[in-house]
């Protein structure tokens, strides 16, 4: 059994933790890789361990678009939290990695009859709620250089690596802008030594500098996961 490594699955009891793990299976995830379709059943929940997913929101005339990720901080499937079978976002695997995954009947059974998970999730459902709002002030209100630097922020936490693979076109993808404004924001972080960019190989130089060109979105984001989740 690998080593636990996602802190949903961490703060829970011990009793309740190893009764969850019992029921999971470790599953590597690929890059690119689809996890679950728009509005589709739910057949697994997963709790990543190193990998991130995307989600992404779509309609019949617009391309996809980002408005969350998760990694080793949550989980996916919080649809199931609540019995709902299906969601109109699509999760995708944006950095390989390994995950718990549970097939929905047993987890419902687990979240039945553990209180302390329904209480986390319950808390990671608000977490979530509240971080999608964000996320939509922030791609209304905030700069093509502000948004970069705090999607950085976020995938640098998730992969718990300075250096990640990702290119101009893949980030333009997911924030939905054209790939010019990202090539110009990224080459001012670069000017300034922040980070640095060469051949699809992204690694960020400064932290501290990266946070002091992000929004406020993402320090709120931060501080939310830290109060409500503690």
């Amino acid at each position: 059994m690998p080593l636990v490594t996602n802190a949903l699955i961490d703060a829970l009891p011990r009793t309740a933790r190893n009764r969850l793990l019992s029921i999971c299976e470790s599953v590597d995830l690929v890059s690119g890789s689809l996890v679950s379709g728009s509005d589709s059943s739910t057949r697994h929940v997963y709790f990543p361990t190193g990998s991130i997913l995307s989600l992404m929101t779509s309609s019949k005339n617009s391309p996809m678009l980002e408005v969350g990720m998760v990694g080793s901080e949550g989980m996916l499937g919080l649809q199931v939290v609540l019995a709902v079978d299906s969601v109109p976002l699509q999760a995708s695997v944006r950095g390989p990695g390994t995950a718990w995954r549970v097939a929905t009947e047993p987890f419902y059974r687990e979240l039945a009859r553990s209180p302390a998970l329904q209480q986390s999730l319950n808390y990671y459902l608000q977490v979530t709620l509240l971080q999608l709002t964000s996320e939509a002030r922030c791609v209304r209100f905030h700069q093509i250089n502000q948004r970069l630097a705090r999607w950085l922020l976020m995938t640098h936490d998730r992969t718990h690596a300075d250096s990640f693979n990702v290119t101009q076109a893949q980030i333009a993808h997911l924030m939905g802008v054209r790939r010019v404004g990202i090539a110009k924001a990224a080459g001012a972080l670069q000017r300034k030594n922040i980070i640095k960019y060469v051949r699809g190989l992204l690694t960020i130089l400064d932290r501290k500098a990266l946070e002091s060109q992000s929004c406020g979105c993402y320090e709120t984001a931060r501080k939310t996961y830290s109060r409500i989740m503690s």
